[in-house]
């Protein structure tokens, strides 16, 4: 069996390994979506989910509220206009700035996903990460807020400034197991 590779590495590879655990729980809730016969993709929830909790939004504080470029929350908007699940106006005053809302549709299927399926996705999702020690959540949001604070190139450029000479910098250790061998019979 292959080795992962991605696990072994430990720290050197961990948003790898958050991307592969997100990618995972992504296609998950997505399958958890079309079993109740809801056939958006899961990763339009938390657009509509923003915009139940704070209402009407631009596409900047939209994506400040979900976390990700205005790009992505752009191309994802699209699709949910096509859709009819949301509604977009140029705001008075400045035309170059829209502001999305969820239509009746995109309201009722919050509603609907609210009480049928989120609680469910929420449930499943405590269920896997309840044997784990440590507050996850808490674990995470510290991550990030630090990831914020200072970046890894921030980190990176502090640990070498404090390093005597850059010939005794640490390369990251890959540990690999022992080759097995099999003995010839004699």
């Amino acid at each position: 069996m292959i080795e992962d590779i991605v696990k072994e590495l430990g720290f050197l590879t961990l948003g790898t390994r958050f991307k592969r655990i997100g990618e995972a729980l992504q296609a998950q809730t997505q399958a958890l979506l079309t079993e109740h016969g809801i056939g958006m993709p899961a990763a339009h929830f938390p657009l509509l989910a923003a915009l139940d909790w704070h209402g009407p939004l631009g596409v900047g504080e939209l994506s400040q509220a979900v976390g990700v470029s205005q790009p992505v929350v752009t191309r994802s908007l699209k699709g949910l206009e096509d859709s009819g699940l949301v509604v977009s106006e140029a705001v008075e005053g400045d035309r170059r700035i829209r502001r999305v809302a969820l239509s009746p549709e995109g309201q009722a299927l919050v509603q609907r996903a609210q009480r049928e399926v989120w609680p469910v996705i929420e449930a499943s999702v405590a269920q896997v990460c309840a044997p784990l020690e440590g507050p996850l959540l808490q674990q995470l949001a510290a991550l990030e807020v630090g990831l914020q604070r200072t970046s890894l190139l921030q980190r990176s450029a502090a640990a070498i400034a404090s390093e005597p000479s850059p010939h005794k910098r640490k390369k990251p250790a890959l540990s690999k197991p022992a080759k097995k061998t099999q003995e010839t019979p004699r």
